[in-house]
């Protein structure tokens, strides 16, 4: 426990602790207090505005919700954010063998060398769409 949580809870061990002050020191120190005091319940009150605007918005949502006739499931699927293809495989666009083995190619990024050989002999790329 702190020496403040201490003294704001024992007022005797407060007028203990004050005696070892003189009259400016102490005026200093409540002038303190009374400072923090005042910064604390301002803080108080914007924390509880905030509440309070908070559960208001959350009162004019539940009457839209209402109205639409819309269930919160419902709301929570539609609003889901949209899966991207990002990270995921593609399909490959592309087929060729090449002495007996298979080769496969999505048709992004860069042409493989076995893709560009073929190509380059004349053939086209639509002669091995799959």
């Amino acid at each position: 426990m702190g020496l403040l949580e201490e003294l704001a809870g024992n007022k005797a061990k407060a007028r203990a602790a004050a005696k070892e002050l003189n009259v400016a020191q102490l005026e200093n120190l409540i002038a303190g207090f009374n400072s923090a005091l005042e910064k604390v319940k301002e803080e108080e009150s914007v924390r509880l505005a905030a509440e309070a605007e908070k559960a208001r918005q959350a009162e004019e949502i539940a009457k839209i919700i209402e109205k639409s006739g819309l269930t919160l499931d419902e709301i929570a699927a539609l609003s889901a954010p949209r899966t991207t293809t990002k990270g995921r495989s593609v399909q490959p666009k592309y087929r060729i063998v090449v002495e007996g083995e298979t080769h496969e190619w999505t048709g992004r990024g860069r042409t493989p060398k076995v893709f560009q050989e073929y190509f380059d002999a004349g053939n086209s790329r639509e002669s091995c769409e799959i």
